[in-house]
Formats: structure tokens, sequence, C-alpha cells
């Protein structure tokens, strides 16, 4: 179990990267098509309307620095896992310097070979 939990944290890592290039092309392949995503201003189902709430967040925040940590599994299985972290990020929200922070669930499938994100739940 301890090579999935080093895999799945490698897919959270990389999942951090692809938020930070602010790139939906490199975010999307990683939400499964049915995800469904809880943020504070709403719930999100299917990878369309999850595309282009996180495509509002990226243009509004500009200059976005987002970071995962003290990421840990909860349940660890070759088809799923579930772990929770806590977040933060900072950047330029209508010209002036914003940050925050809060804590994040995700569920992980694994479609075919890739692990896809299934639930993502963010609070504040």
């Amino acid at each position: 179990m301890l090579d999935l939990a080093a895999e799945l944290s490698a897919f959270m890592r990389a999942y951090e990267e692809a938020n930070n290039s602010h790139d939906i092309g490199r975010v999307a392949p990683m939400i499964a098509p049915d995800a469904t995503y809880w943020f504070t201003d709403g719930c999100y189902r299917g990878r369309p309307q999850i595309e282009a709430a996180i495509g509002r967040t990226f243009g509004t925040i500009h200059d976005e620095n987002y970071q995962i940590r003290e990421l840990e599994w909860v349940i660890v299985a070759p088809e799923h896992a579930v772990c929770r972290y806590r977040f933060s990020w900072s950047g330029v929200v209508g010209g002036e310097a914003r940050s925050g922070q809060g804590r994040g669930t995700n569920v992980l499938v694994k479609n075919q070979t890739r692990w896809q994100i299934k639930h993502e739940h963010l609070s504040t």
C-alpha cells in the first residue's frame, strides 16, 4: 500500500501543479467526467460545470499560488482512495493582493489506467 499511497500523492502534486498553471486543459483530464465538486460558492456536477467554475476562478485570481499541504490518505485501495488536506492560495484579485486557506477532501477513482478526482469538497 505504501507504493500506492506514493502514486496517489504524486497525483495530488500533479493536480496542484496543473491548477497553478491556470490551464484548464491540464486540469480537466484529472477530473472524472461525472465528478461532483463542492466549493464555498456552490455545487458543480459533471466535468463541464466543474471546468466552468474552475475557469471563473482562474479568470478572477491572477498570479495564483495554490498549495496543498498536510495531505493524509484516509482510504487507499487499488480502485479508489480518499484524502484530506489543508490548502492555501495567494494571488491578485481586482488589482489587490489576496489570500485564503481552508480544508479539502477528495475522492479519487481509477478509471482504466489513470487516477481521476470523482469528488472534491473545499471549505474555508
